[in-house]
C-alpha cells in the first residue's frame, strides 16, 4: 500500500502550489489572519515556532510575519522543502525558515528541546496522513513535551468520520485551462479512508492523466479533542474553519496558573 509521503512524492507534490490556487503568498496571508484570530503570535524577541508538515511553506511564512524570529519546517517532501525554500527567499525570510526534511513523528523530540517551541502547527491536514490514531497520540504528547508554558498549538484537518455515498465520493478539487484533480473517496473501515486522486494536465494539445491512491485517517472531532487534553493541553478553539477543514486550537498550561501563589504550587 502507497503511504501518504510516497504518494505526495509520485503525485501531488509537483501540484500542490497549484492545489492551494497557485499563489503560496496569498494562503500565507490567509494562514497568517487565521493564526492571528486565534491569537498565535510571537510576544517576545527570539520566541521559535515549528511547521509540522509544512509542504511548501503557507504556514511557516505566516508564522514568520507573525514575529516569529525562527521558524523549523519538517515535511517528508524533499521537493516541497525545496520549493519553501525558494518562497522563503522571495519573502526575505531566509535566515527565519529552517526546513527539515523528516518524518513529523521523528523530528519532532530532534529539532524542539523540551519547553522549547512557542508555537506548534500541524496544519493542512498533515495529522490524518499519519499512519494512525497511536501516532496521532503520541504526536499530541510530543508537542505539549515541546511547547513552553503558554505556547500555542494548532491543528486543521478534515473529518472524514461522515461516511460519503454514491457520487458524492467523487470531489473536485481544482480545475483549470490546463489540469484538473479529482479525488474519490473509498471508505475501508471505521479508522481508515482510500483516497484515489486522477490528474489531468495538457501538454502539447494532449491530455495525459496520472492516478494514485493513499490511506488517511478518519479523525473525529471528539476524539481528537480528548486526545488532545489527555496530552495536557487546554482546549482554546474547536470549530469548523475555512476551505472545509476543522480548526484546532490548544495551550500548553502555564506552570502557575492565574492567582495562584508560585511559593505555594513548588512546594505542594
Amino acid at each position: 500500500m502507497t503511504t501518504a509521503p510516497e504518494h505526495y512524492d509520485r503525485l501531488l507534490a509537483e501540484h500542490y502550489t497549484w492545489m492551494l490556487g497557485s499563489d503560496i503568498h496569498a494562503s500565507a496571508r490567509e494562514q497568517a489572519e487565521l493564526l492571528d484570530r486565534l491569537g498565535v503570535r510571537a510576544e517576545a524577541d527570539g520566541d521559535v515556532a515549528l511547521d509540522l508538515g509544512s509542504g511548501p511553506g503557507p504556514q511557516t511564512l505566516a508564522l514568520v510575519s507573525l514575529g516569529y524570529s525562527s521558524v523549523t519546517a519538517v515535511d517528508t517532501s524533499q521537493t516541497l522543502l525545496d520549493e519553501l525554500a525558494e518562497h522563503a527567499a522571495k519573502a526575505g525570510a531566509t535566515d527565519a525558515v529552517h526546513p527539515v526534511h523528516a518524518d513529523i513523528r521523528d523530528a519532532l523530540p530532534r529539532v524542539a528541546p523540551p519547553a522549547s517551541a512557542s508555537a506548534i502547527v500541524c496544519m493542512g491536514d498533515t495529522l490524518t496522513h499519519l499512519p494512525g490514531k497511536a501516532d496521532v497520540s503520541a504526536l499530541l504528547r510530543g508537542v505539549e513535551r515541546a511547547l513552553r508554558p503558554g505556547g500555542h498549538f494548532v491543528a486543521t484537518y478534515r473529518d472524514l468520520t461522515g461516511e460519503l455515498r454514491g457520487t458524492d465520493r467523487f470531489l473536485p478539487v481544482r480545475t483549470t485551462e490546463d489540469r484538473l484533480l479529482t479525488c474519490f473517496l473509498e471508505y475501508v473501515d471505521d479508522d481508515t479512508v482510500m483516497v484515489h486522486d486522477l490528474v489531468h494536465t495538457l501538454s502539447a494539445g494532449q491530455w495525459h492523466a496520472r492516478v494514485g491512491s493513499y490511506p488517511k485517517l478518519r479523525l473525529a472531532a471528539d476524539w481528537l479533542t480528548d486526545e488532545t487534553r489527555h496530552a495536557g493541553l487546554d482546549i482554546r478553539h474547536a470549530a469548523p474553519g475555512p476551505r472545509g477543514m476543522r480548526v484546532l486550537h490548544a495551550v500548553k498550561p502555564s506552570a502557575v496558573k492565574p492567582g495562584e501563589d508560585a511559593d505555594a504550587v513548588s512546594d505542594g
